[in-house]
């Protein structure tokens, strides 16, 4: 950025290069205003990116988000995005041993087989039955409400008339979600599968009077009008990548190395301080939009800071020489870690999870669920590696409060990676190590992030992924009109702290643009 730039006057400043701040900048440039993207790291693309984590070794995975639901394709054809996604053809398996031989659930690959294969776990058809009937209302659900993250944000009511389905709103909306389980279905494994949309980054008891799980089930079902979650082509990098270039395209400055300090505003204009290697400058603006937490813009600002926020997950990137074999032989590997890869998440076993975390104590049964990203799209994976069939694994470790790191980081975190990979090992006819890969220094392929990690290396507040907890998608007290406003007129926030924020989805950035095209 020249001197000239750092003293003229944009329209817009945006403070965050991430997905939602460069969908912000690429509506906005389109719209003809003048728009500069203030990002404090070297690179755009916040937590949506792809990178070689393993020295030597030619595999770009997703390093800390990696699926897409949330995404409107309403955005990728508006900003002509070149990004696309595939469908997983397995939507999860769960292993389980019954009657003292290894067994499992596996959903997807048409509805014959899943049918089959709850009678073979269950013993009857009953929780397949169940099963058709809970999604085939949260299904109804999804096509109703998705389409409202792009509007204004509707009232409770309007919401409510909209989803147009009493039993579906008091499943969803008014009492917690481990009530709809249990009232729909009766085995353990089987409420666990479906508990576990509602616990993501989301540290909840099933029956928590918040409601914090429900709300994160909520997102987790309503993805793209159908509750799919899809795998990015390219890696996550490759959307982020598109958003970049779809802001540069159409105008917008793009300034890696500048870490915003402070904005000053009087309602009408601002003033950006921002700070790089060579020193301080300052960006004026009509409107500044903050694609960053609520906590980093109380900062900005030098208003009061949110209460904290606490992320619960543990992410583990690994690269694989081969797929390890079941000791479910009736599965194929390839099937089975194409969906998510349910371990430990019974029922039972998540809520003894969620007592144990709630008491300072690391589970003694880590929850986690793991998918290959490889099987569906090969393309993140060098041509010499996808040859010789090697794979990428990705594990999210469930009800990991970030309280539990705060005495030792490095040694809370390597416990609970020894624990977790011993709980998936339980199922494995040989042990995962024997199936991973090295790097260029002979270490295995495998990396870690606690939820103090993701603190320091993202800027999330306490690890958190969504910034905070999830809102309900209906306007509240102080949300303003689409759910981006903040207490000073001119200044926004279009990050996952937002209304409809988490996940990667746009919908802040997008709203947060609109906000700013209808004021004027």
């Amino acid at each position: 950025m020249t001197a000239h730039e750092r003293t003229r006057t944009y329209d817009a400043v945006i403070v965050g290069g991430g997905h939602n701040g460069l969908v912000a900048a690429a509506y906005l440039a389109r719209a003809g205003r003048s728009v500069l993207v203030l990002e404090r790291l070297d690179h755009t693309g916040g937590a949506a990116v792809s990178t070689r984590p393993f020295p030597g070794v030619d595999a770009r995975l997703s390093r800390y988000s990696y699926l897409v639901s949330l995404l409107p394709r309403k955005i990728v054809r508006e900003l002509g995005l070149d990004f696309r996604v595939r469908t997983r053809t397995v939507s999860s398996y769960t292993p389980a041993e019954r009657d003292g031989r290894p067994t499992g659930l596996l959903v997807g690959g048409g509805e014959q087989r899943t049918r089959e294969a709850f009678a073979r776990l269950t013993g009857s058809e009953s929780e397949y039955r169940a099963w058709q009937r809970f999604y085939g209302m949260t299904g109804r659900v999804a096509e109703r409400v998705f389409p409202t993250l792009t509007g204004p944000l509707p009232t409770r009511e309007e919401l409510r008339r909209t989803v147009d389905d009493e039993e579906a709103w008091r499943a969803l909306f008014e009492e917690p979600i481990g009530v709809a389980v249990e009232e729909n279905f009766t085995d353990d494994l089987v409420r666990g599968v479906v508990l576990t949309d509602a616990l993501i980054g989301t540290f909840a008891d099933a029956h928590d009077p918040a409601l914090e799980q429900n709300r994160c089930f909520l997102y987790h079902v309503i993805g793209g009008g159908t509750g799919d979650w899809d795998v990015p082509v390219g890696g996550m990098g490759a959307l982020t990548d598109a958003l970049a270039a779809a802001a540069r395209d159409a105008g917008a400055v793009i300034a890696t190395g500048h870490e915003a300090v402070r904005i000053d505003t009087d309602g009408r204009t601002a003033e950006v301080t921002h700070r790089t290697a060579g020193g301080e400058g300052v960006a004026a603006a009509r409107h500044v939009l903050v694609n960053a937490s609520p906590r980093e813009l109380a900062a900005l600002t030098g208003d009061t800071p949110p209460a904290p926020a606490e992320g619960a997950q543990l992410k583990v990137n690994m690269l694989l020489t081969r797929l390890p074999r079941l000791r479910d032989s009736s599965v194929d590997p390839r099937e089975a870690f194409a969906g998510t890869f349910h371990i430990a998440e019974g029922y039972g076993q998540l809520a003894a999870a969620h007592a144990q975390a709630a008491a300072g104590e690391l589970p003694a049964a880590p929850p986690s669920e793991i998918y290959c990203h490889s099987l569906t799209d090969p393309t993140i994976l060098g041509p010499e590696l996808a040859a010789r069939g090697y794979q990428t694994l990705t594990l999210f470790g469930l009800h990991t409060p970030a309280r539990l790191f705060a005495r030792d980081n490095d040694a809370v975190r390597e416990e609970l990676l020894t624990a977790t990979l011993a709980q998936l090992d339980a199922h494995l006819a040989e042990p995962l190590a024997d199936c991973l890969a090295t790097d260029a220094d002979g270490r295995p392929c495998l990396e870690a992030k606690s939820p103090l990690d993701l603190e320091r290396d993202l800027g999330l507040p306490g690890g958190n992924i969504f910034h905070r907890a999830l809102s309900w998608p209906h306007a509240q007290e102080g949300t303003g009109r689409w759910g981006v406003e903040t207490r000073h007129a001119n200044v926004l926030l279009c990050g996952a702290g937002a209304v409809r924020g988490g996940g990667v989805s746009g919908v802040p950035g997008h709203n947060a643009a609109m906000a700013v095209l209808e004021a004027r």
